[in-house]
């Protein structure tokens, strides 16, 4: 199967050189823009859109830090993306009842329409989401580089676990911020 680190001839790792990629992106977006094949058959116009729409696809996904790790993951056999994903079930239930508390917080404070208290949690919120992306990053650098002692699933659990709480922080910001347009319209 070819990922979207193969579409652009990049190792497949969680540090990406950002500026090289997007300088990437624009020449092969020159190369296999649909506007060069017009001409060609219809079989060679679709080869062409259809590889526009990996470039697109794929650059998309590793330009940003939390879809290329979501990615990886799913690389790995763990795709959060999915509903019935075991991972979200897999979460420890020590983050699932502080999870649970957030939102009884949240759902108060918004209740109250007490914006700055929202603020304040989101603050909050937002320094985890960055510590759980990192503790991500660093998992997933350790089962990419596959040094001696690498337990895989163990770092595949421990990325996981870390993802499954940036979407949870990701989902309270964006209620803040929902909240925060309400407030102020």
């Amino acid at each position: 199967m070819r990922t979207h680190f193969d579409v652009f001839g990049l190792p497949r790792a969680y540090d990406v050189d950002v500026p090289a990629l997007e300088k990437q992106y624009r020449e092969l977006s020159l190369q296999l823009h649909p506007d060069r094949v017009a001409q060609a058959d219809a079989r060679e116009r679709l080869k062409a859109l259809e590889g526009t729409t990996a470039l697109n696809e794929a650059f998309k996904t590793l330009k940003d830090p939390v879809r290329r790790a979501f990615y990886l993951l799913k690389l790995h056999g763990i795709d959060l993306d999915r509903e019935d994903a075991g991972a979200q079930k897999d979460m420890p239930l020590e983050f699932l009842e502080e999870v649970m508390e957030l939102r009884e917080a949240l759902d108060t404070a918004m209740e109250k329409k007490d914006l700055p208290r929202a603020r304040a949690m989101a603050t909050d919120v937002e320094a985890r989401r960055k510590a759980a992306l990192g503790e991500a990053a660093g998992a997933l650098r350790a089962l990419e580089g596959g040094g001696p002692g690498a337990d895989g699933q163990a770092l595949v659990k421990k990325a996981s676990h870390a993802l499954g709480r940036v979407r949870y922080f990701t989902r309270f910001l964006e209620q803040v911020d929902a909240f925060e347009e309400e407030s102020l319209s």
